[in-house]
């Protein structure tokens, strides 16, 4: 059975900047890239453990489902996976729904995107992101 760890939460928000000094300033985190792209803006901060990308969408289109770019809040979740294929296959076989995939390159990480069984989008790579424990599990 493939096995996965908690690695990545994104989060839309209004001001990168505003964000990013709220949580440098109140929990340490360390800023770890910064990517401008054609679909908008992120800003990765890390603890070590986690990423936590901080993201600006320029257009509804370019944020990738129903709640578009003026969204605030959690925009999905990422797991860092052992077995890219097989975990998939295990989404699947549990309900979850293929969604779409990044491929990585220009400073954005490569993530396969599905929806769990309530429509929260999840991530899982085989490769991780930016300021994380660089193993999966």
């Amino acid at each position: 059975m493939p096995t996965a760890k908690l690695r990545h939460i994104a989060v839309s928000v209004p001001d990168l900047e505003a964000s990013a000094a709220f949580y440098e300033q109140a929990f340490g985190l360390k800023r770890v890239n910064f990517v401008v792209t054609p679909y908008g803006d992120g800003l990765s901060l890390s603890d070590g453990v986690i990423n936590l990308t901080l993201l600006k969408f320029h257009t509804d289109d370019a944020a990738g489902d129903e709640r578009g770019k003026d969204f605030v809040g959690i925009h999905h979740m990422g797991f860092i996976v052992d077995d890219l294929e097989a975990m998939s296959a295990q989404i699947e076989a549990h309900g979850g729904k293929f969604h779409r995939e990044l491929k990585g390159g220009n400073g954005v990480d490569f993530e396969r995107k599905f929806r769990d069984p309530n429509g929260i989008v999840l991530d899982i790579s085989h490769r991780g992101w930016i300021g994380i424990e660089p193993t999966a599990p």
